[in-house]
Parts: structure tokens; sequence; C-alpha cells
């Protein structure tokens, strides 16, 4: 990075004396002379004029003076008006010499900031940490320099986020926990926030989720009813204390709102019937068990209503992913819920990708692709994981499309605010 600035430098400097140094130089000695002789030699000419004039007797003495004298004025005004020209000139050049040597690096670096790729300058150990790791660092010297940051100005959400996230990566879940409880302070509504901290707080309780941790989902929760992960770790605790009726009530919600092809999908289901065996055989668990909702069953697919297409990203955004981020093909009703109908979950490694949406992909067995007259088709690029939208996340959409429409192109090229 350094050897890229010094070489900007080097041709900035280059540039500028084409530009600067001759304005530099530049003043009005030269016009001036070539009328100040000019001038002179009129003067002169005139001169002689007079002294001929009397010499043949056309000019009186009396008369031949007065002219010598009006040629002795002029001479002096033509000097004065000479040489208060000459310092405006000289002026005016130099000056408009210093303005373009601060105009113009400072222009080509702010133009280098708007349209140029910063992150490309980097050291390679920097440009993974951003753009594998959504901002975390795992050097000592780069967690100490934040550290220092945020011991001076501590009012800092996207740091104590950073360093926390950080420690929680390298498994220092204390130092993670104590970097959660800033961050709590300072951005107390964010539910994915205090899910976070809860984690972090268990693995440093032999990895229980009972007590604080507990408490810590609940508000996470409260704050968002669908937090996926919230749900996930609501339920392991439900199951830790023995309430099944409350882990099948976390876990059954987070089916509806995981994408079919999830990986963990069939973890979390064989986690509901285990929840259901073991709640079968407390006292009166049958009954209890007989009040849930049953669980949601796999819709079968309506091959003539599959929707098919190819998904790629546009070049403008492809510095703003990273491989691994994760990518949602979905579709949701035109008109109605927004819940999806169908959804593949993909990463940006995979792009550009074919895909086909069908009613075996649906969240759930009432809400099918085939359902719906018209349908918007689009595709996300989710740093939170999640196919919900957040900001920060890109997306492209198709359209309202009909189900069964083949061959349609979605590109990835929209930033969600």
């Amino acid at each position: 990075m350094t050897l890229f600035w010094i070489l900007c430098a080097a041709l900035l400097v280059l540039a500028l004396s084409f530009l600067v140094w001759p304005l530099w130089r530049k003043s009005a000695a030269d016009n001036s002379v070539l009328r100040d002789a000019a001038n002179l030699e009129i003067l002169r000419d005139q001169a002689n004029e007079l002294e001929t004039d009397l010499q043949s007797g056309l000019l009186t003495q009396e008369a031949f003076e007065q002219g010598k004298r009006e040629l002795q004025v002029r001479l002096l005004d033509e000097v004065k008006s000479t040489e208060a020209s000459k310092p405006a000139a000289r002026n005016t050049a130099r000056m408009l010499g210093m303005v373009l040597a601060v105009l113009i690096p400072l222009c080509s670096v702010l133009l280098y900031l708007k349209v140029g790729n910063v992150a490309a300058i980097l050291p390679q150990e920097q440009q993974a940490e951003s753009a594998e790791g959504f901002g975390v660092l795992r050097s000592e010297a780069a967690l100490q320099e934040l550290e220092a940051k945020l011991a001076k100005n501590p009012n800092n959400p996207n740091g104590w986020l950073m360093l926390a996230r950080s420690y929680s990566e390298l498994q220092r879940y204390a130092d993670a926990v104590r970097a959660y409880q800033e961050l709590v302070k300072l951005v107390p509504n964010e539910s994915q926030v205090w899910t976070n901290y809860a984690d972090a707080l268990a693995m440093t309780n032999n990895q229980s989720l009972l007590g604080e941790p507990t408490k810590l989902l609940d508000k996470a929760l409260q704050l968002d009813p669908e937090n996926s992960t919230a749900l996930a770790l609501a339920g392991s605790a439900d199951m830790e204390r023995g309430d099944y009726v409350a882990a099948i009530t976390h876990w059954q919600k987070l089916v509806t709102l995981l994408p079919p092809d999830f990986p963990q999908l069939q973890m979390i289901r064989d986690g509901i019937a285990q929840a259901r065996d073991f709640l079968a055989k407390q006292p009166g668990g049958r009954e209890k068990l007989a009040k849930l909702p049953a669980a949601p069953q796999v819709a079968k697919a309506d091959p003539a209503k599959a929707i098919t297409g190819r998904v790629s990203l546009s070049d403008a955004m492809k510095g703003k992913a990273s491989p691994n981020d994760f990518v949602f093909i979905l579709a949701r009703a035109a008109e109605g819920p927004r819940m999806p109908l169908a959804v593949i979950r993909k990463q940006v490694k995979d792009l550009p990708i074919d895909f086909t949406l069908d009613d075996g992909m649906a969240m759930q067995p009432q809400m099918k692709l085939s359902g719906f007259d018209k349908v918007v088709v689009l595709a996300r690029i989710s740093k939170s994981g999640m196919p919900m939208a957040q900001p920060g996340d890109i997306e492209g959409t198709a359209g309202i499309v009909k189900p069964g429409a083949k061959g349609i192109n979605i590109t990835i090229d929209t930033l969600v605010k």
C-alpha cells in the first residue's frame, strides 16, 4: 500500500511540474520588456525629429524645449505604468499555480476514494479479514489496536461489534461477553446482538444456556419473534431444562422460517421428534402433545408450476460480497403474505447459477407456489445469513411472473438500505 501511494505522489509531482512550474516562472517581464523597448524607440525617434526640426528652423527654441518636456513626461508615465503592471501579472500567475498545486492532488485523492477500489490496496491479510470474516480481526495486534481505540471512544457500536465477533471467532468467549456487555448498552434494541451475547455467555458457562443466557434469549425474541438463531438456541435451552412443549413450539416455528434446503433442517426436525417423544413419556405428556400443532409436512412439487431461471451478480457489486455470503433465491406472492413460497439457499461463490423453484420448497404446506396466480421472484445476498432482507444485503428481482415461468434472468445489483 505504501508503494502505491509513493507512485501516486510521484505521478502527481510530474503532472504538477508541467502545469504549475510554467505559471510560477511566468511574469509580466517578457511582454513588458518588448513593450518598453518599443516605447523607448518611439520616444527616441520623436526626440530626434525635434532635434531635426530645431536645426532646420521649423521649431523655435521655446517650442523645442516644450516638446522635449512633453516627451520626458510621457517617458515617466510609461515607466510607472510598467512597474505597476509587473507585480500584478506576476502575482496572478503565481497565485494560480499555488491553487492548482493544492487542488489537483486533493481532487485526485477524493476522486479515487469515490470511484476507486480502496480495498484492492489493502494487505491481503486485511482483505481476507474484511471480505471473509465480516469485519472479524484475527491478529493480536489488530485486536489490541481496536481495544485502544474503544478505550478512547467507547461510544462506537461498530467497533464493539467487530471486537465481540472477533473474540467469539477466536473462542475467547469471556472477552466476547465483555464486548457484548458494552454493545447492548449502545444498541439495546437489536435482537441479533442479544442472541450472540447469550451464545457467548453460554460458552463461558460450560456451554449451558440455563440462567442468564435464557434471559438474554427471551429479550432477543421479544425484539424479534422470528429471529431464527434465537429460536434455535431457545429450543435448546428449553430441552436443557426439560420444557419440551416450549422446545417443540420454538423449533416448529423455526422450521417454518428456514428454507427447505437449509443444511441443519433435518437435524431440527429430529430434535422436534425427540422432544415429542420425551414429552409423551412424561405424566400427562400425551395430553399436552395432543394440544400442540402437528409438525409441518413437506409439500409435493407440481412440475408444471415450477419456475426456472438463472441468477448472476453484477460486476458493480462483486466487491461488496464475499464468496461465502449466502444467496437466497425465493418466490413470494405478488399480493398477499410476504412469507416466501419457495426458497433456495446457495453461496456467492456458486454464482452464476441455474435454479428451480417449486412446491417442494414450500415453507408451509398451505403456502405453495402453485396456489398463487402471480409471484415475485428475487435473489438476495444476505450478510446475516437469513432470508429476510436486512440493510447491507444485495438483491435483484425478475419482477412479477406466473408460476411455471421458464428461463427468467435475475441480476443481483441493488444494495438494500
